[in-house]
């Protein structure tokens, strides 16, 4: 099974042409999940597993592979789900997500699948807040449901971020701007998370969920006769997003002479020096791995700071 991901150097060529891969996998039932090929390291049968105390209940146990250690997240358990009880014949997909390894452990694995992003969409409406989706799509007539992985982290995890230590020292340069931050991402948590960081800085927030939101949302503005680089601090924008991923949203706000100096932050738990060559090719000004509160907060101050001293940053 490790031999599926041979080729995902080869399939960085679909990223910035508003393209995906995904992962199929089952977890209890017939039910078909999906994740980003660019989020996962290995995919192999499910190791030996070693049990620690008070691991949290999600945790099915460590295992040691390539010389390291990784915790094994049972994926269905974590979706409110039922506890995969064979092991013998499970799998374990290895993924990089905000610079911390681990592993879900899933009942089988499919294929991989070439999508465009505006095939998938954001959950249906009803399916309340409490779910475990950032997305959903079709694949041979059945419907595929994209995990949050970014919130069963965090409840795996269960810590609070701090808020950024810089705040108090910035926040009246926050207040001198009189901008506002458009922040730009398909998962609840990663938004909130964000929220609390820009409010510790005095910054009055635009959240919304899906590049294409953004988008029609920045032309509106812009059609009002708003100036939108005027307007915006900066763009903070998550580059996986179902309709548009945040490639495309730069790309597209780059080639609007209305809101080409838009100032533009890419912010994504995708790992890699490819997205550095990637952010160059859109024209962001900057790109930040997710998530350390005063990183981000570091950021923001100097494009502030850049602000008040009169440049453009």
């Amino acid at each position: 099974m490790a031999g599926i991901m041979d080729s995902v150097d080869q399939r960085t060529r679909l990223v910035g042409q508003n393209r995906l891969e995904l992962l199929l996998f089952r977890l209890g039932g017939r039910q078909l999940y999906g994740i980003n090929v660019f989020k996962v390291k290995e995919v192999l049968q499910c190791p030996r597993l070693t049990l620690l105390p008070k691991l949290n209940p999600m945790v099915r146990g460590v295992a040691h592979i390539r010389g390291g250690t990784l915790p094994i997240i049972d994926l269905g358990r974590a979706t409110g789900g039922r506890s995969l009880e064979d092991l013998s014949t499970a799998f374990v997909i290895i993924t990089e997500y905000n610079n911390r390894v681990q592993g879900f452990l899933v009942r089988a694995v499919e294929r991989i699948v070439n999508l465009n992003w505006s095939d998938v969409h954001p959950p249906p409406r009803g399916t309340g807040r409490d779910h475990y989706l950032t997305a959903v799509t079709h694949v041979d007539e059945q419907m595929v449901e994209i995990v949050d992985v970014e919130k069963v982290l965090a409840e795996v995890i269960a810590r609070e971020e701090p808020a950024p230590q810089r705040a108090a020292d910035a926040t009246p340069l926050a207040a001198a701007t009189n901008r506002k931050v458009l922040i730009v991402d398909d998962s609840s948590v990663a938004r909130k998370q964000i929220i609390r960081c820009l409010d510790a800085l005095g910054l009055e927030v635009i959240a919304l969920n899906d590049g294409r939101q953004a988008l029609d949302w920045l032309k509106a503005q812009a059609d009002a006769g708003v100036q939108v680089a005027d307007e915006l601090l900066l763009m903070i924008s998550d580059i996986e997003m179902p309709e548009m991923d945040g490639y495309t949203l730069t790309a597209e706000v780059r080639n609007d002479p209305r809101m080409k100096d838009l100032h533009v932050m890419l912010h994504t738990s995708l790992s890699g020096v490819f997205n550095q060559a990637m952010v160059r090719k859109v024209g962001a000004d900057d790109f930040l791995a997710k998530f350390v509160p005063d990183e981000l907060a570091d950021r923001v101050i100097q494009r502030l700071q850049a602000l008040r001293e009169g440049g453009n940053a």
